[in-house]
């Protein structure tokens, strides 16, 4: 590799940094970069000052003064890997393996013993995706029925939940969102090492990472987020001395410090020195030294601050433990007295006396944890899942959230908790007389995560295009409207999305042009209800004004029967369509789904039950341990019609982490309403806009809309959704834009109908959203279609809507006849209705 030998800070700039360290002050990266470089006395009051920062966390903890570890087992689940780094000697082959993985009863047999000695921690370590590197790994699967390493790592923690009673934490290496959702439920705790943000480390030949598709830094950024996401207690590290420079290596921790000021899901950060061993590539590259461990640990600790849990490994410092703990630790990880550390089997770990006495002898006091950190056992939701908490509960102190040190692990069933319903059950009806109880959640400052991280990621639309732009693209919309989606055209669609004034009368004259042509003249409408059967959600969409907490006033849980009975009023009420949606709500059981659908098609056969989210479904499939396609398959069998195309927002994964902290990527939403189109259940397509989006952004959304009409042919309608401000965080906290005005109102709805022609011929607008005069003028400007009566509704009303929560029949005939036009009733997919 190429020398990158960066020339050292000079003294003047270390005390600089020291000054500012000491005061308080955030430091930059060259700061933080020049305080690696101390030695000395400047090294002794870099440790005071860490030192410092981690007692003032340690004390606003309520544990003032205690050092944490957690007693395990390591669980090598399988040492082979599909990378290649160059360090390891975790990682193998099979032909030195007896055999691909452990098989569950030698999983079982290491977490019975380590039970036995009081051990509460169950360590997951593997490699990565071996299966997709050797054929031994993929046949020893096959045989025994696992679709995927990740599908036995699950089974294989559910068994020791079920057997044992430790807590699993889970090391599998790389994972996507869905992947973190499905591991979720069986593991109160995940991790895996960020190790460094240097991507010539991965990318150049003889870099210590070559070769290691998982060790990309761009790759292992996003699983950080994916977990912050999907709310994981997570924990992550850096590993110091493989070549990175000093600036290198604080870029990795300025990187951790964002993750978790994002999302808050960083339980524990690991800083971990290189150790050569033999037989490894690198086995002739020095040691990191310990002053260097210390420095960067001292650093991490000033750059993350009090309430960070910042560890470093005891079996590979040589003894200083004095010196570690006066960098800033206040915790030693895991140390088992059963297993070796499979990763480092030349390094023992200390016995716990041991630990315990140089621990007390810097004059702190060891005390035992569980694998998740007591900041997130004491939270209990959005944390933990509820199968896991009987675990966790087992053994957790409530007071402390650190372990019962007596307490001995016992096997437990790894279940749903009871059903409990209740709560404001009358919401979609006294929502218009009474409202909501607070403007927002009780955790409003901390659920979504840090605001000003998450302003800071807001982009720019681009300069305004000029009058022969926008003439250019009302040509082309007279001429060929879809082909504004192509990428050639890409200018004239941006110039129509910023019409305003003569040139959006032409737009919207032109689209309502293209709307006769299509659809002919009857506005369309169904008689339907809207059930959101639960609003307790822990997801933190940070547009979302529906979700509470389940001890929040305005929460609610509906059961079957009271679905059932809603949905057996609105058939009495001519209805032919039920829509349900409900929050993500983590005690929802996972057959309920089904039992709801279930429950309607006995009370009201006749009935048409479009249900379900993609969000919904992916994370019920999750929770199930079941691929999408065999959970919607069991949906459709017990009676779903069709699904709403909700949970899209804007389908650019930039603007959805602005907006929705934790919903499933775009192309998860892709993936779930594909695979329904290719199961015969058709779906709606949606966009929500006037927020932190721009017109590119919009674009880019339609032609994702587009391609997947081209494969499937299965959307039935597209919706515009204007964005709701009125009680929505994101605007609270003064980041997103209030709504959409008039001119993208207008503009959204007429390209809608320009872009989706020959596609989605049904344009749908909100008079919930929009109320009766700004419907009409959308009926005026391409739209079709006024959606339900809906009987009541919740979501848009709980953000703060004016429109109110129902129409009669007379009262949309009424607003059709308003724009001039006919109405008519249809059904869900758009047949003609009679009576």
């Amino acid at each position: 590799m190429v020398d990158r030998t960066e020339p050292g800070p000079t003294a003047a700039s270390v005390q600089r940094a020291l000054r500012r360290a000491a005061s308080g002050r955030a430091l930059d990266v060259e700061e933080a970069t020049a305080l690696l470089a101390a030695r000395g006395p400047e090294l002794d009051e870099l440790l005071r000052i860490a030192g410092e920062i981690r007692d003032a966390g340690l004390r606003d903890a309520g544990r003032p003064g205690v050092v944490t570890y957690s007693k395990k087992v390591f669980v090598p689940l399988t040492r082979l890997c599909r990378d290649r780094c160059h360090y390891c000697t975790f990682a193998t082959v099979p032909h030195r393996l007896p055999a691909a993985f452990l098989e569950q009863e030698e999983v079982l047999a290491i977490a019975r013993q380590g039970a036995a000695l009081g051990c509460k921690e169950a360590l997951f370590t593997l490699g990565d995706r071996p299966e997709q590197r050797w054929p031994a790994a993929r046949r020893w699967l096959d045989e025994r029925g696992y679709d995927s390493t990740l599908d036995y790592l699950r089974a294989c923690a559910v068994a020791v939940l079920e057997e044992t009673g430790l807590l699993p934490h889970l090391n599998p290496g790389v994972l996507s969102w869905s992947e973190l959702q499905r591991l979720k439920p069986v593991a109160p705790s995940m991790g895996m090492m960020l190790e460094t943000t240097a991507t010539r480390l991965w990318s150049e030949p003889g870099g210590p990472h070559f070769g290691s598709p998982d060790k990309e830094p761009a790759v292992r950024l996003r699983v950080l987020d994916d977990a912050g996401r999907v709310g994981v207690p997570f924990t992550t590290g850096i590993l110091i001395g493989i070549g990175e420079t000093p600036a290198e290596r604080v870029d990795a921790i300025f990187a951790i410090r964002r993750a978790h000021r994002e999302y808050g899901h960083l339980q524990e950060v690991i800083v971990q020195n290189f150790r050569a061993k033999p037989d490894t590539a690198m086995r002739g590259m020095p040691d990191a030294e310990l002053h260097d461990l210390a420095v960067t640990v001292a650093v991490a600790r000033v750059l993350l601050g009090p309430k960070a849990r910042i560890q470093a490994p005891p079996n590979l410092i040589e003894g200083e433990y004095d010196l570690l703990l006066r960098a800033g630790i206040d915790d030693w990880g895991g140390v088992s007295p059963l297993t070796p550390d499979h990763v480092n089997p030349e390094r023992p770990w200390p016995h716990l006396d041991e630990l315990a006495r140089h621990t007390e002898k810097s004059g702190f006091m060891l005390r035992e944890r569980l694998t998740v950190y007591p900041e997130y056992v004491l939270a209990g939701d959005p944390w933990l899942d509820p199968r896991l908490l009987p675990h966790v509960s087992a053994l957790a102190d409530p007071e402390t959230g650190l372990a019962v040190e007596s307490a001995r692990p016992v096997g437990r069933p790894w279940q749903e908790p009871d059903e409990t319903y209740g709560g404001r059950t009358d919401l979609h009806t006294t929502i218009d007389t009474t409202g909501r109880s607070a403007d927002r959640r009780g955790d409003f400052d901390s659920v979504y995560g840090d605001w000003a991280e998450v302003a800071g990621k807001v982009s720019a639309p681009a300069a305004a295009a000029g009058d022969a732009e926008v003439r250019a693209g009302l040509r082309l919309a007279a001429d060929d409207p879809a082909a504004l989606l192509a990428p050639e055209h890409e200018a004239k669609a941006l110039a129509l999305f910023g019409a305003d004034g003569p040139a959006l009368d032409e737009l919207c004259r032109l689209a309502d042009d293209v709307r006769r042509d299509t659809v002919g003249d009857d506005v369309t409408y169904v008689v339907n209800r809207n059930i959101n059967f639960s609003n307790v959600c822990y997801v933190g969409c940070r547009f979302c004004a529906f979700a509470q907490r389940e001890r929040d006033a305005d929460a609610y849980r509906l059961s079957v029967e009271q679905v059932a009975d809603r949905a057996e009023e609105a058939w009495a009420a001519g209805a032919s369509e039920v829509c349900l949606q409900g929050g993500i709500d983590p005690k929802f059981p996972v057959t309920g789904y089904a039992d709801l659908v279930r429950a309607i098609k006995v009370r009201v056969p006749g009935m048409h039950v479009h249900a379900f989210s993609p969000m919904e479904i992916v994370t019920a499939a999750a929770k199930a341990g079941v691929p999408v396609r065999e959970w919607l398959t069991g949906l459709r069998e017990a009676g779903l019609d069709t699904i709403p195309g909700t949970a899209a927002e804007i389908l650019d994964d930039d603007v959805r982490w602005v907006l929705t902290k934790g919903k499933l990527p775009a192309a998860a939403w892709v993936d779930v309403v594909s695979t329904a189109h290719e199961l015969g259940i058709r779906s709606s397509s949606t966009m929500m806009y006037g927020h932190v989006d721009h017109p590119g952004q919009w674009l880019g959304h339609f032609r994702v809309l587009a391609g997947v009409q081209d494969r499937t042919g299965g959307f039935t309608e597209f919706v515009a959704l204007p964005f709701v401000h009125t009680n929505a965080p994101i605007y609270l906290a003064g980041i997103a834009r209030p709504g959409p005005t008039w001119r993208e109102n207008r503009v959204v709805h007429a390209m809608a109908r320009l872009l989706l022609h020959g596609r989605i011929d049904n344009i749908q607008c909100s008079w919930v959203k929009l109320g009766d005069a700004g419907t009409v003028a959308m009926l005026q400007g391409g739209c079709n279609d006024l959606g339900g009566t809906l009987m009541e509704e919740t979501i848009s009303r709980m953000a703060g809507s004016g429109n109110g929560s129902a129409r009669t029949e007379e009262q949309l005939r009424a607003i059709a006849a308003a724009a001039g036009r006919p109405a008519r009733k249809r059904t869900t997919s758009y047949g003609h209705r009679t009576g």
